[in-house]
């Protein structure tokens, strides 16, 4: 399922995206701005996730308890 949502982007940031969809760096615009999206999701998650393994106990093989945090989030990621 998707939801179409409209936004207001400066002259400058829809003249880029336009450029990398001439360039066939994405389909669409939409297309584009998901992918973007998509990315910065997965940014944000990765940090939160690095920030969690950095407060563990300092045991380099101490995975346990970020596999145990993440298979308790619903990120959403497909």
């Amino acid at each position: 399922m998707s939801k179409q949502i409209a936004i207001r982007l400066p002259d400058e940031v829809v003249e880029f995206i336009d450029a990398e969809v001439r360039a066939q760096h994405a389909p669409s615009r939409a297309a584009f701005v998901q992918i973007a999206l998509d990315r910065e999701r997965r940014r944000l998650i990765g940090a939160r996730d690095a920030e969690l393994l950095a407060r563990l106990s300092g045991d380099p093989d101490a995975f346990d308890g970020l596999a145990s945090y993440a298979a308790d989030l619903d990120t959403g990621l497909q």
